[in-house]
């Protein structure tokens, strides 16, 4: 199975490290001192005391690569668009297109069965270019649960967690998938195959809709922000709202509101990807993670007068950085 993971950053890198030991053939698509060191001294990861080092075949020209079995996006979301020419050349009649992405993947309404079959969604797909140009027939979903970071070029740290569910946008369990999932296994890694994937998806989104944009507006870590009973309850009334725009279209939430903002709690002082980012003057996951659950609420009737309002002040506070 000839595996390409484009965008190699911290995820990406800690499966490219996790897959190549696992014996697959690993291709990388990264860019700057990252691929340089890289090319220099291989890719190297850190878990816990113990160092794994790889040398993989690393570009930032995909046409060098070829055709692959299997594409994993491992990009921040808003910046797949950007690439898509560029992805072309690794695309064959029967490469899969793996959506390791936060928020709602291009390929939603594929296979969906509702009267939204077959919608894109311009927040995250603008002009419907990914499900044109990718296609939603070789989608496979994935939501990303580790949390890893850059801590020098070419070395990846990993900080928690090694679960990646996986799912058929049909919720059949193909060969593919099942192939996919037992490499996956095979590199140490929890990858299930789930028969309504669009749930997880869901799941792990409805934290994102709300502790993200408040944490980038307060600078609040999670344990803050679900703790506070102010900032708690904009969180909640965001996580309700979402919601019912999920069941909408059929989602089912294994947990409900409160436990799933406690679980936030839990996590203690952590800073939100969205903090990192506008922390580190990097553009922020606003239309992902936000802007795509307002325009599924429009698509709905679902009013959503909370996420509105954070989400004004968020892309405000974005653009007075100069990240969006």
């Amino acid at each position: 199975m000839k595996i390409c993971i484009y965008g190699a950053g911290a995820i990406g890198g800690y499966l490219g490290v996790q897959l190549m030991l696992a014996g697959a053939d690993v291709s990388l698509v990264a860019r700057g001192a990252h691929l340089a060191a890289m090319k220099a001294n291989g890719l190297k990861l850190l878990i816990g005391d113990e160092e794994r080092v790889v040398h993989p075949r690393c570009t930032d020209n995909p046409t060098e690569l070829g055709v692959q079995d299997v594409v994993i996006i491992c990009l921040k979301a808003h910046s797949i668009t950007g690439v898509l020419d560029a992805m072309q050349p690794l695309l064959g009649p029967n490469t899969r297109v793996v959506t390791a992405v936060n928020g709602i993947p291009y390929w939603y309404f594929y296979k969906h069965g509702n009267a939204c079959e077959g919608a894109t969604l311009e927040s995250i797909d603008p002009g419907g270019r990914q499900w044109k140009e990718l296609g939603p027939e070789r989608a496979i979903g994935c939501v990303v649960y580790p949390a890893t970071e850059i801590e020098a070029p070419g070395v990846i740290r990993h900080v928690y967690g090694d679960k990646f569910p996986l799912g058929e946008p049909s919720g059949e369990k193909s060969a593919e998938i099942e192939d996919l999932s037992a490499l996956f296994e095979k590199a140490g890694l929890k990858a299930p195959v789930l028969d309504s994937i669009r749930d997880e998806i869901w799941l792990k989104l409805w934290g994102n809709v709300s502790f993200n944009p408040i944490s980038a507006l307060t600078h609040a870590t999670l344990d803050v922000l679900c703790g506070d009973p102010g900032t708690r309850a904009v969180t909640r009334a965001m996580m309700v709202e979402a919601q019912q725009i999920a069941e909408s279209f059929g989602v089912k939430f294994r947990v409900d509101v409160d436990r799933r903002i406690e679980g936030g709690r839990k996590v203690g002082a952590h800073k939100t990807s969205m903090l990192q980012d506008l922390e580190r003057g990097r553009p922020m996951e606003i239309d992902p993670l936000v802007t795509v659950v307002q325009e599924m609420g429009k698509l709905t009737n679902v009013p959503t007068p909370t996420i509105d309002t954070v989400l004004a002040l968020t892309r405000q506070r974005a653009k007075v950085a100069g990240l969006y």
